[in-house]
């Protein structure tokens, strides 16, 4: 039996516990609390920061893209350009004009052929049109040449032809399919320009053709060396990205793809952006997986390049930051709780 000053003490020293107990569950609650909110607060840092930093880089390649892209056409135009002048310069007979186009059609590997389609009836010598085609042949790599117009093809009532005479100075078609059965069929674009006469009357339309296929060649080109570029993805936890890089016209269609694909762009104001020659960013599905695209205008050109993103390439970064924070979370707690109970 304890006496009444022992009973008194035990009960003191309980409720004590009790106190004690109940102020250490509060510390730790609060702390517990505390730790939640800054590392929440962290997270969500975090996340805008590699946010910003996903958003500079794929901008960046999105420059380097449409800078060399459009480095690439000012050489095809100032090789097209330079045979253009030899053809002004020889009109005084059909020969000349062949002999003219043959001159420099190896400054650039890149363009399939070159042609000049004279006015109906320019060289009374010859068909009334007259149309002589210099091109790549596909077995040896050297020109051949051909006459592509006829007494039976009108080519001045084709769109390329009409568009350069009402135009009255260069520009570059759209991309387009030709065929004839032969080893010129395929998808082309053509910069063409109005040649003119020393009477200042038009003499013919000379265009240069290139396939669509040097544009598939610089994209893989490009991405490979953007995924190969140790100071751009010197901190990235994923080395392997997917991205890829697309060229685009103005109504949003794909014309050129790494590996051949599609892509389609039907949201409006994306769509006005290309046209406005706006740069821009957009989320949407490709090929049943999202994805966050890129966009910008290819430099003194009416294309446009695009990044195309993986959403998983943007959110790795976020989701190992997340479990990282996480981690400390859990062992923060695991710390505070084992100091309230010594």
């Amino acid at each position: 039996m304890y006496s009444e000053t022992e009973n008194y003490e035990i009960i003191m020293k309980r409720a004590t516990d009790r106190k004690t107990s109940k102020t250490k569950r509060f510390v730790m609650l609060t702390v517990a609390a505390m730790m939640l909110v800054m590392l929440g607060l962290t997270f969500l840092i975090c996340c805008y920061t590699l946010k910003a930093e996903s958003h500079v880089r794929y901008v960046s390649i999105l420059n380097v893209a449409s800078e060399r892209i459009a480095k690439t056409i000012r050489g095809m135009e100032m090789s097209a350009k330079n045979i253009f002048d030899e053809v002004q310069q020889h009109l005084d007979s059909p020969d000349a004009v062949i002999g003219a186009l043959k001159s420099k059609t190896s400054q650039n590997p890149d363009i399939k052929g070159y042609f000049a389609a004279f006015e109906p009836n320019y060289f009374p010598q010859r068909s009334k049109f007259f149309q002589p085609y210099i091109y790549k042949g596909e077995n040896n790599g050297q020109y051949v040449e051909s006459q592509v117009g006829s007494g039976e093809e009108d080519y001045t009532k084709s769109e390329l032809y009409i568009k350069a005479k009402k135009l009255g100075k260069s520009y570059w078609s759209d991309p387009y399919y030709y065929y004839d059965g032969s080893d010129l069929s395929g998808h082309y674009c053509s910069f063409m320009t109005p040649i003119y006469d020393a009477e200042g009357k038009l003499a013919c339309i000379c265009g240069a053709d290139m396939t669509c296929e040097w544009l598939t060649k610089e994209l893989k080109q490009i991405d490979y060396a953007s995924k190969q570029n140790d100071l751009l993805n010197r901190f990235l936890p994923n080395k392997e990205t997917d991205f890829y890089t697309v060229v685009m016209n103005n109504d949003g269609t794909c014309i050129a793809h790494p590996e051949g694909r599609g892509l389609l762009i039907k949201d409006k104001q994306v769509i006005n952006d290309l046209k406005q020659r706006k740069n821009g960013m957009v989320e949407m599905t490709v090929s049943g997986k999202p994805v966050t695209v890129f966009y910008g205008p290819v430099t003194d050109h009416n294309w446009s390049v695009a990044v195309v993103v993986p959403a998983e390439d943007t959110s790795q970064p976020m989701i190992i930051a997340g479990l990282i924070l996480l981690v400390v979370a859990v062992l923060g707690m695991i710390v505070v709780y084992i100091l309230v109970k010594i």
